[in-house]
């Protein structure tokens, strides 16, 4: 696979928006993983605008990106860009399609350990069923408004480019309200 094609689609996901403060208890953490599963059983389809920041050491302004996210179970995805270029990558059956402002592409994510993986947790992450505990180290924390799961890969494949994902959920709602990769 064109490592271009893997590096893209890695900046795509790296500096989303995230940050709640920190509190733990046992007993509330196993309630909010139920209530995250069950949320995650009942949702179908998501819609979403979006708005990333990714930082990068050798600049002195984070980037700023909108775009739409769209996921319908079990695994299709489409990540837009609207601004500030047009971009979209969509995963459908193991394969990832690119749009980069007209120019189209498709590459076969089956086809790489890492990228695969990747694919995978993406997938999870958006159907709520990233608490394996094979895969996955898991955290709780929360606010008052927030619950936070920090989520760090088990996987040496999937290790070398994410460190950890990080997910806030509502407190009333369960919805995913920021997400943060690193």
């Amino acid at each position: 696979m064109n490592n271009r094609y893997f590096i893209t689609f890695l900046c795509i996901f790296l500096g989303l928006a995230a940050g709640v403060a920190q509190s733990n208890s046992t007993a509330d953490y196993d309630l909010v993983k139920t209530q995250i599963i069950e949320k995650a059983r009942q949702t179908k389809t998501i819609q979403s605008n979006f708005e990333q920041l990714k930082h990068l050491s050798f600049l002195t302004k984070d980037i700023r990106s909108t775009g739409k996210l769209i996921f319908k179970a079990p695994d299709l995805i489409k990540w837009e860009y609207k601004k500030p270029f047009l971009y979209s990558v969509v995963f459908k059956n193991s394969k990832l399609y690119i749009n980069d402002d007209g120019a189209k592409s498709e590459v076969d994510a089956s086809s790489n350990k890492a990228f695969k993986s990747l694919n995978r947790m993406i997938v999870k992450s958006l159907s709520g069923n990233l608490f394996d505990e094979k895969e996955f180290d898991f955290e709780f924390s929360e606010n008052d408004s927030a619950y936070r799961v920090h989520f760090t890969p088990k996987s040496e494949t999937l290790k070398q480019f994410i460190q950890a994902l990080i997910l806030s959920f509502d407190k009333k709602s369960f919805n995913v309200i920021q997400l943060k990769m690193i």
